[in-house]
């Protein structure tokens, strides 16, 4: 490629590269908002997570289809080639962040026309702002191009895993004691799943940053090698 290709080629990676952090930045604000009006009980929150959603899909086909136009006009290789491919993978766990967020609207929705006498006491604010901070930390990981963050983010997912299974155990207890609250039980349920997808999507995105910088894939190694891998020790 000339000096004016490669130009072109940056310049549309680079708009390609903001337009998928705008797109994380939506789904942080769903599921920010998905929380928050589950917590208080505002609805119109609720509405406007389950709205954006469709935001988030057109921008999921939009960017996919700007990745390969990509691909097509300018043929790239190597380290270049690795960062759009790695942008078509984060674009998809960015959508699947979004319906996750959409789901919390929805469970929450029908957890605050509901009698609150039968809805179970459960606290999911700590490991919903964890996942937050989770998804938050791989896209700044992927702004600055710097993967040392992945390890970190990979140990908190564990955590949220155990936190779900805690929360599981806290809510089939409540079930078996009150079968009145079962309905109510299921819907915290599916939120706390839903938060704990996130995480596991949240955390894909760090690897797919150690993958992108570092032309190594990560997914299903430990955390020791993830950290010599990211250059995290």
């Amino acid at each position: 490629m000339n000096k004016h290709t490669y130009t072109q080629f940056d310049n549309e990676l680079e708009a390609i590269r903001k337009r998928l952090l705008e797109m994380g930045g939506l789904v942080a604000q769903q599921l920010t908002r998905a929380i928050e009006g589950l917590g208080t009980g505002n609805q119109e929150l609720l509405e406007q997570v389950i709205a954006d959603d469709r935001k988030v899909n057109e921008e999921e086909v939009a960017l996919d289809d700007a990745c390969i136009h990509v691909i097509a006009r300018h043929a790239p290789t190597a380290g270049d080639l690795r960062m759009v491919m790695t942008m078509i993978q984060m674009i998809t766990d960015l959508e699947r962040i979004g319906d996750e967020a959409k789901k919390i609207a929805k469970a929450g929705r029908q957890i605050i026309d509901s009698d609150a006498a039968f809805v179970p006491k459960v606290e999911l604010r700590h490991v919903s702002t964890m996942v937050v901070e989770m998804l938050q930390g791989a896209l700044d990981a992927f702004a600055r191009m710097d993967p040392t963050a992945s390890p970190d983010i990979v140990r908190r997912d564990k955590e949220v895993d155990a936190i779900f299974k805690g929360i599981m155990r806290q809510l089939i207890t409540y079930m078996m004691e009150d079968p009145r609250v079962i309905t109510r039980s299921l819907d915290v349920l599916f939120i706390a799943k839903s938060i704990e997808r996130i995480g596991d999507h949240a955390k894909n995105l760090s690897e797919y940053v150690v993958y992108m910088v570092k032309g190594r894939d990560v997914r299903h190694e430990g955390v020791e090698a993830l950290e010599r891998a990211s250059g995290a020790e």
